[in-house]
């Protein structure tokens, strides 16, 4: 199958709409929000339905939203089938809470980061689904932590300064921050297990449930199984994972395999390390391949099982679901936009990530700035063409635009939040594969706010409906394309383009999927 084939006939991330309203005082405090939340599913169910159902949990976010209502819905169309990709629901819904706050900081006046910090969650807060927030000051400490890392206050003002001083190119500054949940919702999912063999050489072979692909999971296996045994790493070697050796193992999928499985790991090498403690106790003086083969020679078994089940407490809470703990985060993005191509420049990116006591920080680094990238490319540049017969007009490279190395921020610093502990996974680690990837969106943010400086410039040629300044809330969908930026930035150039899309034989030749 070549790759046009493929991307013709392959379902992606689906795509959302919203509708809502949303009430709030005349400080920003959010009162209430009723929306309604749909994602386009294909010609079949697939999995449309538990990604909207997570995309509704998530629609908070990073705030504490007092009354709120969301209703999900998935809709039957006639594309293929989209499916579950890294995130999960939370980088559509997430989205849209963060758009809505920077509306209604548009709409009084007012900074951003103001709105978002008066609505962020606190400790003792508990989301709109009832679930207690044991450690959210963690995700003010990544919010105060990155503004002070990214210099947020100079920035804004370098911004200012520039944008008061150019015509047409803006930059933009925005700081996003994400609260995201760990654990599957169905509990049987919620369970690894693992097989570990130590031969009589003093090697170590680990197998478990997991799939490798490129996260480094085999590596902290590896770092999880050496710390049980108080081995040498370099006598641990890890096995392909096989369901002829660990059966009924749950989807490599919600950043969960580390903690899943480093448990089940974990747990069959204490097995292992309790077996032979006398040995190692009756020998202080040998090393581990000595006290290895004097276990076998003491017929000792020197293989085991280890198996993990996440604590559920289904019927605690409101909408009888909790979750294991949640991953928070949050980054500052600046952009320099031109006005009259649409084109964008990422400047600069700081990132702060609380991943409790990281079980490998160079692994962990890497996978928030991948995460990033690719949020990044989601927001602003990979969009579908489709006909309104459901033909895939995106089928390569040619029209469906990835990140590529001019794209990535121009600086890029990446923290770890130090100082926290999370009881709830191995070594008082957490999750990180998906959590990262909605920090993406602070380009997109920026992206805007840069556009709005345009829209907001009193030197730049603007067309006015009725002789108006361009009104401060305006229609800027993702992903944040060249031809949306340009077409945002209204002018006298925009204003002589129609509206409605090119017809052709009465019907548009092309729709949003």
């Amino acid at each position: 199958m070549d790759r046009e084939e493929d991307m013709s006939i392959t379902g992606k991330r689906h795509p959302f709409l919203y509708k809502y309203r949303v009430g709030f005082n005349s400080n920003g405090i959010v009162i209430a929000m009723d929306i309604k939340v749909y994602n386009n599913g294909g010609y079949s169910l697939d999995l449309s339905d538990c990604v909207n159902r997570r995309g509704c949990m998530c629609v908070d976010n990073a705030y504490n939203i007092a009354n709120i209502r969301v209703e999900g819905i998935v809709c039957h169309t006639n594309l293929p089938s989209n499916t579950a990709l890294r995130g999960f629901g939370l980088p559509q819904t997430a989205w849209v809470t963060e758009n809505i706050i920077t509306n209604i900081a548009a709409y009084l006046g007012k900074q951003d980061n103001e709105i978002k910090e008066i609505n962020m969650y606190k400790n003792g807060d508990h989301t709109y689904f009832g679930q207690l927030l044991e450690d959210v000051d963690n995700l003010r400490r990544c919010w105060n932590e990155v503004l002070e890392k990214s210099e947020y206050e100079t920035k804004l003002k370098e911004v200012q300064k520039f944008n008061s001083e150019n015509i047409w190119k803006k930059r933009g500054i925005a700081t996003v921050p994400v609260k995201y949940a760990i654990c599957f919702e169905s509990p049987f999912c919620n369970q690894g297990g693992s097989l570990v063999h130590i031969y009589k050489d003093g090697s170590v072979l680990v197998t478990h449930g997991g799939i490798e692909m490129g996260q480094g999971l085999h590596t902290k296996m590896v770092q999880i199984a050496a710390k049980a045994l108080d081995c040498d790493p370099n006598r641990v070697y890890l096995s392909e994972s096989s369901s002829s050796l660990v059966p009924n193992a749950s989807s490599s999928a919600a950043s969960f395999c580390s903690d899943l499985y480093g448990m089940a790991v974990k747990d069959a090498c204490e097995k292992l390390a309790e077996r032979i403690a006398p040995v190692r106790k009756v020998n202080p003086d040998k090393d581990w391949n000595a006290w290895i083969f004097e276990a076998y020679m003491s017929r000792i078994p020197l293989s085991a099982t280890g198996f993990y089940q996440m604590e559920m407490s289904e019927n605690e809470e409101p909408m009888g679901f909790k979750f294991a703990y949640f991953t928070y985060g949050a980054a500052t993005s600046m952009v320099e936009v031109d006005c009259l191509t649409g084109d964008h420049r990422v400047m600069g990116t700081d990132a702060v990530m609380d991943l409790g006591r990281s079980l490998n920080p160079a692994i962990d680094i890497g996978q928030i700035e991948g995460a990033f990238t690719m949020g990044m490319g989601l927001y602003t540049l990979e969009q579908e063409r489709i006909s309104p017969s459901g033909f895939n007009y995106s089928r390569g490279p040619g029209v469906y635009k990835i990140p590529g190395f001019g794209d990535i921020p121009g600086y890029f610093n990446v923290h770890l939040l130090q100082g926290t502990r999370n009881p709830h996974a191995v070594h008082s680690s957490k999750a990180v594969g998906e959590p990262p990837l909605f920090l993406g969106s602070s380009v997109f943010f920026a992206i805007k706010n840069a556009v709005r400086a345009y829209r907001n410039d009193e030197k730049a040629s603007m067309i006015k409906t009725n002789d108006e300044k361009p009104s401060k809330l305006f229609v800027f969908n993702s992903p944040a394309t060249s031809e949306r930026i340009r077409m945002s930035c209204a002018d006298d150039f925009t204003a002589q383009f129609a509206k409605k899309d090119i017809q052709i034989s009465g019907k548009s030749w092309v729709v949003e999927p």
